[in-house]
């Protein structure tokens, strides 16, 4: 019924398992039971012309990151060529998978407008604390399909060490209409950080690769970054974001399930 591809993952290890299928007539309660019976936090539904949808078991997402790059990456291994055009929440976009000679597909796309705005005192108060942070003035809200809290901490050590309250966090991320909030260390010289995207309110506790977030990142510091992610949750991650003219492109190294 559905295949698992393995989206985002660092040095051909880990990455997020993302249940990816054909679009068929089915409610959309079916579609939330999809991630929990491929052992996945997403599903991607792929109509046949180019259409996505993203489903968590809370229910549907307006965009995933993650899943465009396994689709991108399925959709290359079944008609053997590498760009192919994506519509998701209105947009169409084109999306490219290379596939190497190591079998892995690397992905990318266009993820479309991202805009950033300051957070409240409330935001960033009520999200730290359900974090075990101190709060901190430097956070943005950046919103690319729904709002999201970046969040910086000094570094990884700090980023690793986090154990959330997840239904306060879940409570504070419903109060203010945010998705979620991702922690990240701050990039070094080379634009490499780590990061952790905590989105209860979705059903997700903790994200192995969130590649719109990472975008989202980019954006804001006008940088290119591979953000590590999902060590956490044994399952290692690497999403890269470059700035571009246009706007952001974003993906990773994906694999299909045999």
């Amino acid at each position: 019924m559905f295949t698992v591809v393995h989206a985002c993952l660092r040095n051909g290890r880990g990455g997020s398992p993302t249940a990816v299928l054909d679009e068929s007539p089915m409610p959309d309660e079916e579609r939330r039971l999809l991630p929990g019976r491929a052992g996945a936090s997403h599903a991607v539904l792929i109509a046949e012309d180019g259409a996505l949808r993203f489903f968590t078991s809370e229910g549907e997402l307006p965009a995933c990151g993650h899943g465009t790059v396994a689709a991108l990456a399925l959709l290359a291994h079944r008609t053997g060529r590498a760009e192919h055009l994506l519509r998701v929440g209105g947009r169409t976009f084109w999306g490219r998978a290379l596939v190497g000679e190591d079998g892995l597909f690397d992905a990318a796309f266009d993820p479309g407008p991202i805009s950033v705005r300051d957070p409240s005192s409330d935001e960033i108060s009520e999200v730290s604390e359900a974090l075990g942070l101190a709060p901190t003035g430097t956070a943005c809200v950046a919103t690319l399909g729904r709002p999201r809290l970046l969040l910086p901490v000094a570094d990884r050590a700090t980023l690793a060490g986090l154990a959330p309250d997840l239904d306060r966090l879940r409570a504070a991320s419903e109060r203010f209409g945010l998705l979620g909030c991702y922690v990240y260390s701050v990039p070094d010289a080379e634009g490499r950080a780590a990061a952790r995207m905590f989105a209860p309110a979705i059903g997700v506790p903790e994200d192995i690769a969130n590649a719109n977030s990472t975008a989202c990142l980019a954006a804001h510091l006008g940088l290119d970054l591979r953000v590590d992610m999902g060590d956490s949750l044994g399952s290692p991650a690497t999403v890269v974001a470059t700035t571009q003219p246009s706007g952001i492109l974003v993906g990773g190294a994906a694999v299909i399930d045999p």
